[in-house]
């Protein structure tokens, strides 16, 4: 197998030198769960040279249904591990490690990335995560979800600070929404990492209407 047979698609796309560049990238996916796993589907075979993930969690039932990595065998792995084995199995040009621990222990082992994305599920973390990007100089993808919507913001020059932070629980969870922010973060990392136009420092809210209707809002974030 070649890399121009298996990433033929984006080739044709941006062409080849903009594809062999991504192997040079480096990023981590703080989370393996719904957004987690969503992010290294869709990043993990994109031609991205090193896509690490971290989490200390394991895989429960009731993940299942809208965490898109995991099957039921694998109950009771560990999510980073899961994750990593998956899309070294789908793509043979990505090296990827596991790093089964919270993030405050992951943060003083200095590795250095060209962007950090955030696949956790509260806020205290992100922002502990926002702190880390300032002081590497690494920028960073935001998202959160809950119910029918979701919001994500790149973090470059903007304070996570400006969010209100709680460490609010989400009542419930779609599937379909994880997978819709998720992927709206995947298109993101891959623009900036491929060199094109990124929307920075703007929070997106997308929700449902009652009229059933994907709505679109944008903030900007204060600087």
């Amino acid at each position: 197998m070649i890399p121009d047979e298996y990433f033929t698609r984006q080739i044709q796309l941006w062409g080849e030198a903009t594809q062999q560049s991504l192997q040079s990238k480096k990023i981590v996916i703080i989370g393996a769960g719904g957004l987690g796993s969503t992010l290294a589907m869709a990043l993990g075979t994109s031609g991205i040279g090193r896509v690490d993930m971290v989490d200390f969690d394991t895989v429960s039932l009731h993940n299942i249904h809208r965490q898109i990595a995991f099957t039921l065998d694998d109950e009771g792995k560990n999510k980073a591990k899961a994750v990593a084995a998956l899309i070294q199995c789908k793509n043979p040009f990505v090296q990827t490690t596991a790093f089964e621990m919270p993030f405050e222990a992951f943060r003083e082992l200095g590795n250095s990335y060209d962007l950090i994305l955030d696949g956790t599920d509260n806020l205290p973390v992100r922002a502990e995560i926002d702190r880390y990007a300032k002081e590497t100089g690494t920028p960073w993808v935001y998202a959160s979800v809950e119910a029918f919507h979701g919001q994500v913001c790149f973090f470059e020059a903007s304070d996570f600070s400006a969010m209100h932070i709680s460490d609010h629980k989400p009542a419930g969870i779609t599937a379909p929404i994880v997978m819709h922010i998720g992927s709206l973060q995947a298109n993101f990392a891959l623009r900036y990492l491929a060199g094109l136009p990124v929307d920075k420092d703007r929070l997106y809210y997308l929700h449902f209407n009652t009229e059933g209707e994907l709505v679109t809002q944008k903030f900007g974030m204060p600087v």
